[in-house]
């Protein structure tokens, strides 16, 4: 490991928020929830990456110090300087997560998954962490499947040692039960973007984080 990975890989923790492309504007999002405390940002355009959003975007997380990761799209992170790239569980198949993996040294990947099978095949290719859910019932993500629960997600954290961002559901009022299963990161996408104030649910989000 390089220095320059290593030091991506200790700032995955705390508040991961994911910032969809549309009908928000996701800069001024971006900008909302770096003023609310959080320092992973990741950018999801499911029908493509607007170029003016992510260069905005990545400008505004280095200003901030926080790392910016592009979802899906990992053969687009040299392009907009983003600091590595995140799998989703249809989003690539299994025997090019290899491939992938050699794209993207120096840079973080992380890979979705919700079964203990799935976080060890994420480990053996290499992920810096994996996404672990849907933790909870959730609106945001139409391919989130069931809700694992806290128990299934303690399952598939502890089936490799890798740090775990939960995801599915998660509020600032849920948000202690997710702590609570040791995990490193919980992000974020209606809970954010879908509040009245972005920046203060971020800042909320980041508090109850740190009781």
């Amino acid at each position: 490991m390089d220095l320059e990975t290593h030091a991506f890989l200790t700032r995955l923790r705390g508040i991961y928020a994911i910032v969809n492309e549309g009908p928000a504007d996701p800069i001024a999002l971006t900008r909302a929830i770096l003023r609310g405390g959080a320092r992973i940002v990741q950018y999801r355009a499911k029908t493509g990456i607007v170029a003016e959003h992510a260069h905005a975007m990545r400008r505004a997380t280095r200003e901030a110090g926080a790392l910016f990761i592009l979802n899906d799209e990992w053969d687009a992170v040299e392009r907009f300087d983003a600091d590595g790239a995140h799998i989703g569980p249809d989003d690539a198949a299994r025997d090019r997560l290899g491939a992938i993996r050699g794209a993207l040294r120096g840079r973080v990947l992380g890979i979705s998954c919700g079964t203990p099978e799935e976080a060890l095949v994420a480990q053996t290719f290499g992920a810096d962490y994996i996404g672990v859910g849907s933790v909870f019932a959730t609106a945001s993500k139409n391919d989130a499947g069931a809700p694992i629960g806290t128990d299934g997600l303690r399952r598939v954290a502890a089936a490799a040692p890798l740090p775990v961002c939960a995801i599915g559901g998660i509020t600032a009022e849920n948000i202690a039960q997710v702590r609570a299963c040791g995990v490193a990161m919980a992000a974020a996408i209606s809970a954010i973007a879908g509040a009245p104030d972005p920046q203060r649910a971020t800042a909320r989000l980041v508090a109850a984080w740190l009781q």
